[in-house]
């Protein structure tokens, strides 16, 4: 497959008309103009997401630093791992979208993209804060670390990292929309069903500024998985030779993969060991998190019997939805998003 043109950063003979633009291979001037865009979606999102800035250092984590030392054991070695894995994942977005904003040659789309890489540090940024106030610097590097020594959690970030660098290795189209679904996985499965945990906690009495540091997180998030999403229906449109029968089988079978390891995951971090959850309950959220954004791109059921939200786990979407936002961008988009002063948990 031909290898993809890199966007040039100075280039006074793009095309300026809005129908001449494209998601990819378009003729850009690289001209950041608000008042005239092809995807109309852009102007919602680039809104809403600047409403959603926050500063983790805002929360307090006073209770925590007392919970944590007295959390049970596998909580605690829940807490643990967990946390070094959406720290691992955080720092590859940071580290890919770059990558990926190269070849995006809708301008208002590449400003989304860019916002989502500026959301992403300030996530690290949480991450440090939470383990600088809750445990000593020893801790914290151990905790950082874990996904090199611990097998499990290597696997995971490989499946993801592998995706990110064959496209480092293979700029053509066919690997860009590989990793515009991989980066829809760790949005969509991996980041949720981390989120899941830290709630558990919360409605537990347990590590409640954690929980809300993570709820702020899960309120970006919900704009990064509507924009990939989007991006990728886009494609759908414009590039209808991405999206084969035998290319979108093996885009779900990408999507069966993370659901697998999400599962595995689980079962191996949380089982039946965490007061609230079992690992019924845990997969079965992931399975119906696997169908949902599956159904989101039109691509169908996955696993018939978990297309509907397990009611066991209904507290999830509570949490998330105390931030005030109304996930129903998988339909066509994103309402009510509050600014980060305003968000009050209420639970």
């Amino acid at each position: 497959m031909q290898e993809l043109k890199r966007k040039p950063l100075f280039n006074p003979d793009g095309d300026i008309e809005v129908e001449k633009r494209r998601m990819i291979g378009g003729n850009t001037t690289n001209l950041n103009d608000f008042n005239n865009m092809k995807y109309g979606w852009v102007s919602d999102w680039y809104r809403q997401a600047m409403n959603n800035f926050w500063i983790p250092e805002e929360i307090n984590l006073s209770q925590d630093l007392k919970d944590y030392h007295n959390l049970l054991p596998a909580e605690r070695k829940a807490y643990d791992k967990i946390l070094s894995f959406l720290v691992f994942l955080d720092s590859l977005q940071t580290a890919n979208l770059p990558n990926v904003t190269d070849y995006i040659t809708a301008n208002e789309v590449g400003l989304c993209l860019h916002i989502q890489t500026f959301q992403e540090c300030i996530h690290s940024q949480a991450y440090s804060y939470m383990l600088d106030t809750i445990c000593s610097p020893e801790e914290r590097d151990g905790i950082l670390f874990q996904w090199r020594t611990d097998e499990h959690l290597l696997r995971r970030n490989t499946f993801i990292g592998n995706c990110y660098n064959d496209f480092v290795g293979h700029r053509d189209l066919k690997h860009l929309v590989k990793v515009l679904f991989a980066n829809y996985i760790l949005e969509g499965i991996y980041f949720y069903s981390g989120f899941m945990f830290f709630y558990n906690l919360s409605r537990n009495g347990k590590m409640p500024g954690s929980a809300q540091e993570i709820r702020y997180i899960n309120r970006d998030e919900n704009t990064h998985l509507w924009l990939f999403r989007n991006i990728i229906l886009e494609l759908k449109k414009e590039e209808s030779g991405m999206f084969t029968d035998e290319l979108v089988e093996e885009y779900k079978e990408m999507m069966r993969e993370g659901v697998r390891q999400e599962a595995a995951w689980g079962e191996y971090v949380i089982g039946d060991d965490i007061p609230g959850l079992t690992r019924t309950m845990v997969s079965d959220y992931i399975h119906y998190l696997g169908n949902l954004r599956s159904q989101s791109l039109g691509l169908g059921e996955l696993y018939p019997g978990f297309s509907e939200e397990p009611e066991n786990m209904s507290w999830v979407s509570q949490y998330s939805n105390a931030n005030m936002v109304k996930t129903d961008f998988f339909e066509a988009r994103s309402t009510a998003y509050a600014k980060a002063s305003a968000l009050v948990d209420d639970l």
